[in-house]
């Protein structure tokens, strides 16, 4: 599981290889192309799905999409750890915002105070654009894990992943075409572009998946909630990109309350 966030997070970091020669579209369509082609090729799915089933593949990849092109565009403004942690923020907002525990109202509250640590509230500016992309990161991740689980109700197995993927890849292919050209077929570019769709995507979801039927759900989600400490940390590491003081607070309010959101559960069991 660990292996499978640091693989991502390694993914992105080899990704900004990539925008000397293409735009946030086309590193984006060579990751989803591939990733795309390697799951298809794995999974070997069937076209036959209900309207429903269809409907919900189709949404379950605009998400995938449009999380992944604000993650590349934001990533040509601000350090690897500000984009996922903002990102990381909205699929646990989501998990919060139906509850009416008072302490995951806290909880949301730490969430949402480090991101305005990390946006530039305590004094790191962060450029306006690019948090705007992280809040359309954040908005095309949560889409992506509730659309993502409605799907895997519907279609077994990795088919919907797969075919979800292949909507992802066919959407953004007009941008990474408008934007990039014939860079996109330089053999050095293709090289990355596969290198970073096995880090970023068939790896990690293996790792995923794996550790899903090897632990329970709690520990899981537990690791999980440590991906923005992974980002930062191989920002600073494999990038050199130093987050001010304020934002590694703010990194560490988001990490916290993930954790918190996790871990302060009520015991159901012992109220029966």
């Amino acid at each position: 599981m660990l292996l499978g966030m640091l693989s991502t997070q390694v993914g992105a970091a080899v990704a900004k290889q990539l925008f000397g020669s293409t735009s946030p579209g086309g590193t984006t369509t060579l990751r989803l192309g591939f990733a795309a082609l390697i799951l298809l090729a794995l999974t070997r799915p069937g076209l036959r799905l209900g309207w429903r089933a269809a409907g919900l593949v189709g949404a379950f990849g605009l998400a995938l999409a449009l999380m992944n092109l604000a993650f590349y565009a934001a990533l040509h403004r601000v350090p690897l750890g500000v984009a996922v942690t903002i990102g990381f923020a909205g699929p646990l907002l989501v998990s919060l915002a139906g509850s009416r525990r008072l302490t995951d109202v806290a909880w949301a509250v730490l969430a949402g105070g480090g991101v305005l640590l990390i946006g530039g509230f305590g004094g790191a500016g962060v450029d306006p654009v690019g948090l705007l992309l992280c809040a359309a990161i954040a908005a095309g991740w949560a889409g992506y894990v509730l659309l993502g689980k409605a799907v895997s109700e519907r279609v077994p197995g990795t088919r919907g992943l797969a075919l979800g993927m292949a909507v992802a890849a066919l959407a953004v292919l007009p941008l990474g075409v408008a934007g990039s050209g014939g860079a996109l077929l330089d053999p050095w570019t293709l090289a990355l572009g596969v290198a970073v769709a096995l880090l970023s995507s068939v790896l990690p979801y293996s790792a995923e998946l794996s550790a899903l039927r090897r632990m329970p759900a709690r520990v899981f989600a537990v690791l999980l909630s440590l991906e923005p400490a992974i980002g930062a940390l191989v920002g600073l590491l494999l990038l050199g990109e130093v987050l001010a003081g304020w934002q590694a607070v703010g990194v560490a309010c988001v990490v916290g309350a993930a954790l918190g959101a996790t871990l302060v559960r009520p015991n159901r069991a012992a109220r029966r």
